[in-house]
């Protein structure tokens, strides 16, 4: 099985891909899709899409687990962030990928069991289940494998079968 994360945001969205065989994890590729952000909208947009559909190409993910939007204080953050959600939604239909959606909390329980775990523990458990180096940068990375940990774990818990 394999599964790409996402960790959505307009001016960075991070990405993450692993295979999972059983109760083993390996990285299959990682990054981030960054725009400029003095450039419009649409263009940082098409850019996103573009990105998304050419990982998808490569990775071949059979799902897809994408961080749900959190609302904030900010409303125009929320909005942006949702913008590049939507981005990441269509990209999954038009594919036909499966996709579920998780939580900043739903990730924080699933990875450190403590909902108020702060990005340098997620960062951390990424490291140590991944068996990586070194802690992937920038953050939006290693959410995103967060996120796609996540998604192993959850099929996992609803006695869904990975292969």
């Amino acid at each position: 099985m394999i599964i790409l994360g996402i960790d959505p945001g307009i001016g960075r969205t991070g990405w993450g891909v692993i295979e999972v065989q059983s109760s083993k994890f390996k990285v299959q590729s990682f990054g981030c899709i960054e725009t400029e952000p003095n450039s419009p909208l649409i263009d940082r947009l098409i850019i996103l899409y573009e990105q998304l559909s050419k990982i998808i190409k490569e990775e071949k993910p059979d799902e897809m687990g994408v961080e749900q939007l959190f609302f904030n204080t900010n409303a125009k953050t929320a909005l942006m962030v949702g913008h590049a959600r939507g981005v990441v939604l269509l990209v999954a239909g038009l594919q036909q990928i499966p996709l579920n959606e998780y939580t900043p909390l739903q990730v924080k329980m699933a990875l450190t069991g403590y909902g108020r775990a702060e990005k340098p523990q997620i960062g951390q458990m990424v490291k140590t289940i991944l068996k990586l180096e070194s802690i992937p940068k920038p953050d939006d990375t290693a959410d995103a494998l967060a996120i796609a940990l996540t998604h192993a774990f959850t099929r996992k818990l609803n006695n869904k079968k990975i292969v």
